[in-house]
């Protein structure tokens, strides 16, 4: 490899954690970064640009996420392995099944608007997806030239959990991805999730210089309900003027929490360190004598509809998450029926 193409790489996100899955017998074989994924095709990246890979038979592209590194035949372009991942982004549709959204994601932009559509409950789905993953979520709020101060969504938005990053902006403005620059430089990877019409794909144009027939498509929300039209339809991977790279996803309705039971405890820390010091172990929090979350929402220092959308979510991530029965070595998933409370 020359130092002209190892240095692209980096650039693209290379890193020795992905150097080292690659055996000796495969140094013949040429990494490349997944760049969009549809039903049928699969392109990708390297330094001599963007193309078509050629699937193996039998190949499922819903197995592959825009984002993955993967090793290929130089000559053919065939694809022969995909690199295992430092972190994957993914959330559970109706029926059970999971749908890839991003992959090796280091920090992952939840935008939303300053207007109706600032919405905790969904956030904190979002930042329960991200916890899980391992990747760094930082909220943008977007549209803050619309109103007078975002300060007060600034606030809500941080007390949705500790240490968490919050940025305002103009997503049409220049100025935003200098705002944003922080997390988008050289060899660092960010994905934008969030609703339709909050200004993903403005952002996204901003955020690659991207200008005339190049842009992404955008479009508005309805000025009644703040609801927006999807614009994107498709994940893709695109160069960031700052050095990094940004997947753009489409606006997802519905995100069914599963598998995140870590991510819930980061995002609601404050009520998972309260819990030992109730007097009873098994306490659901609700209405046992000597529980401490109750008697923190009764001193004022715990938000009730916060505990309340917590207890939510740990209810629906116990119920939407396999529980692993059989005997060692043959272990099968069962969904749980673990009753509400």
């Amino acid at each position: 490899m020359t130092d002209d193409v190892s240095q692209f790489l980096s650039g693209l996100g290379w890193q020795p954690f992905f150097a080292d899955q690659c055996a000796d017998t495969q140094a013949d074989l040429a990494p490349m970064r997944v760049a969009t994924v549809h039903r049928t095709k699969i392109t990708a990246l390297d330094a001599t640009g963007q193309g078509r890979l050629t699937l193996p038979p039998q190949a499922n592209t819903a197995h592959f996420a825009v984002g993955d590194w993967v090793l290929v035949e130089p000559e053919t372009r065939l694809l022969v392995r995909r690199l295992e991942r430092k972190a994957l982004l993914q959330r559970r549709l109706d029926g059970g099944t999971h749908q890839l959204i991003a992959a090796n994601v280091d920090t992952l932009f939840l935008v939303t608007s300053c207007n109706d559509d600032f919405n905790p409950a969904r956030l904190e789905r979002y930042l329960a997806l991200a916890n899980e993953a391992g990747t760094r979520p930082v909220i943008v709020l977007s549209k803050a030239d619309k109103i007078a101060d975002a300060a007060q969504f600034l606030e809500r938005a941080r007390d949705l959990q500790r240490g968490l990053e919050v940025v305002s902006l103009n997503a049409k403005d220049p100025q935003a991805a200098q705002t944003l620059g922080p997390w988008c430089g050289p060899g660092q990877t960010v994905a934008l999730v969030g609703s339709s019409g909050v200004g993903k794909s403005t952002l996204l144009n901003t955020l690659a210089s991207k200008t005339g027939a190049d842009a992404q498509l955008t479009g508005g929300i309805r000025e009644g309900d703040a609801k927006g039209r999807h614009t994107t339809t498709s994940r893709s991977l695109h160069a960031i003027t700052g050095g990094g790279w940004v997947i753009d996803t489409p606006g997802m309705r519905t995100l069914h929490v599963s598998d995140v039971a870590d991510g819930l405890d980061v995002l609601f820390a404050e009520i998972v360190e309260l819990a030992p010091h109730c007097r009873f172990r098994d306490c659901t929090h609700a209405h046992e004598p000597g529980c401490a979350v109750q008697a923190a929402i009764a001193n004022g220092s715990l938000d009730p509809e916060r505990v309340e959308r917590w207890r939510k979510l740990q209810t629906e991530n116990t119920t939407n998450t396999p529980v692993q029965t059989g005997p060692r070595g043959n272990k099968i998933a069962q969904k749980s029926f673990k009753k509400r409370r």
